[in-house]
């Protein structure tokens, strides 16, 4: 999965690679442009535009505007960026590149929040959500929604487990509401039992003409996520595209954003009701 990205992560990573206060800390301002150059961002690169910076604001600026303009090259640069760090010894506190430990640990808890594990040999890999629940586990779904909401593709399934971001989503609903929920179930089912405990409507016994227009925008998230799952790879390995293979570029990019839309519409209203982050 590629790495978040988002004003938080920035600060951290730019944290990372911050100027060496007494002698010269990898990685250079040479390494640096190897970096930025591999993720396809040196036109959004100060030291192109002639601007003399130091590596943590020429880190800053460069995934500043990748976060705006190239999200994913941006997420690239993350990515490349700790792999780097990792190869040099920066994570390794014996060594001179050693970045520090307040900088690790900061950048530990940012990549936490947006569903990531740190580890402290410098190892980035999504947090797998079968380990999580309560608060950090409605935290980590919140991530993926994000994601989702921007059509990436590798928020479709939860790292580590078979679901999907709806799935999880409702099974996680329904734990933190009876401790437990029937894995058993289908999906139609799962999240049906999910819209109503949260007090969403799924259309059962009732029709359009006696639904207000609130209960009518959630029959339509319900219908709409169960017509999204019927298009999942089901016979896949979890790895590689989720998606049937009739199902364009275009139309899956569709389904994960309305995916993250629904997911989180649920979460908000069981945070609401539950009183989880407030």
């Amino acid at each position: 999965m590629n790495p978040p990205l988002n004003d938080s992560i920035i600060v951290a990573i730019s944290k990372l690679v911050d100027d060496a206060q007494t002698e010269t800390r990898s990685p250079s301002h040479a390494d640096i442009d190897v970096i930025i150059q591999r993720a396809g961002l040196t036109a959004a690169d100060p030291k192109t535009q002639g601007q003399t910076l130091g590596k943590a604001k020429r880190i800053n600026r460069t995934l500043s505007w990748a976060l705006e303009n190239q999200h994913e090259a941006g997420q690239k640069l993350v990515s490349r960026l700790i792999s780097f760090l990792k190869g040099c010894g920066g994570f390794r506190s014996t060594s001179p590149n050693f970045v520090g430990a307040e900088s690790i640990a900061n950048a530990v808890n940012v990549f936490r929040l947006e569903g990531f594990n740190l580890t402290s040999e410098g190892e980035l890999l999504p947090l797998v959500l079968d380990n999580l629940s309560g608060v950090a586990l409605t935290s980590a779904l919140s991530s993926y929604v994000q994601r989702a909401k921007r059509g990436s593709e590798d928020a479709a399934l939860i790292a580590g487990t078979s679901k999907d971001l709806l799935e999880a989503t409702a099974a996680h609903i329904l734990t933190e509401r009876y401790g437990s929920y029937s894995n058993s179930n289908n999906f139609p089912t799962l999240l049906g039992q999910a819209f109503t405990e949260i007090g969403f409507a799924t259309m059962a016994g009732s029709t359009s003409s006696t639904q207000t227009a609130q209960q009518r925008i959630q029959t339509a998230m319900f219908d709409a996520a169960c017509a999204i799952n019927s298009l999942r790879n089901k016979q896949g390995t979890g790895h590689g595209r989720p998606w049937l293979p009739t199902l364009t570029d275009a139309e899956a990019r569709t389904a994960i954003q309305l995916m993250g839309t629904i997911a989180e519409a649920m979460l908000e209203a069981h945070k609401k009701q539950s009183g989880v982050g407030t």
